[in-house]
């Protein structure tokens, strides 16, 4: 992967020292992180850490009580999630949200709409060519889809939102070897036309492969960062922090 720093290129995403509380629970504690444009960038921990916490966050669904995001320089904190989505961030819940009663293609069709700037890059086609499975599942009703084509329908909802950054939580969770390649392959494929990615995943080995930098979370806390080499080499961290 291309290891360059964030401050090699504009910086699209800045994350200033944000706390997150779910009711008296004090989840997030001074998280900062950024991200360049173009680059892919992961949240790396174990269950429980906070990296769904951070893209909620990011995403407004759980906003931060202190602390800013800023968005292509533009402070995020407080507005609500479909303006976020507006401004050219798409999100894939680690739970999917697809929709059970629609079909695949309908699916994508309720997330289609033009990009911030005005312009339709994600296309049907597009998506379809990305995910040729699409082709035979288009008529398949959500609950007729296995969990990993659940999973490809949900990043290819995000992708018809024409986002500039993409947030991904737990895109390897639950998925079989072959299909966990296939979406390294994807990634690479969807960052190829310009698309910033954040990932958050438990699988450092994924992470290895799809990403140029990670940053480490432990107990709410950003613990460590380094560029996706570094920390696979760096054996105490992997030992105390990770999931290979």
């Amino acid at each position: 992967m291309n290891t360059g720093a964030a401050g090699s290129v504009q910086t699209i995403l800045i994350v200033d020292r944000i706390d997150t509380f779910y009711g008296q629970s004090h989840v997030l504690q001074e998280v900062s992180l950024s991200i360049g444009e173009r680059e892919t960038v992961c949240l790396l921990g174990r269950n429980g850490v906070g990296k769904t916490t951070t893209l909620r966050s990011i995403m407004g669904l759980t906003p931060p009580r202190s602390g800013h995001i800023f968005f292509k320089r533009k402070d995020i904190v407080g507005k609500p999630p479909f303006q976020i989505a507006q401004l050219g961030i798409g999100y894939m819940p680690d739970d999917r949200r697809i929709f059970p009663d629609l079909t695949l293609f309908e699916n994508l069709e309720l997330a289609h709409r033009l990009s911030s700037k005005g312009k339709t890059h994600w296309t049907f086609e597009k998506i379809f060519h990305l995910f040729p499975v699409f082709v035979d599942l288009k008529n398949r009703k959500g609950t007729q889809l296995s969990g990993g084509e659940q999973k490809m329908l949900a990043i290819g909802r995000a992708l018809m939102k024409n986002p500039e950054l993409l947030l991904m939580d737990e895109p390897s969770e639950g998925l079989a070897p072959l299909i966990v390649q296939n979406l390294v392959e994807v990634i690479a494929r969807i960052r190829s036309e310009g698309v910033t990615i954040l990932l958050a995943d438990q699988s450092l080995k994924f992470c290895r492969k799809t990403s140029d930098r990670g940053y480490i979370l432990e107990k709410g806390s950003v613990q460590h960062e380094g560029v996706m080499d570094d920390i696979w080499q760096n054996e105490e961290i992997v030992k105390k922090y990770l999931v290979l």
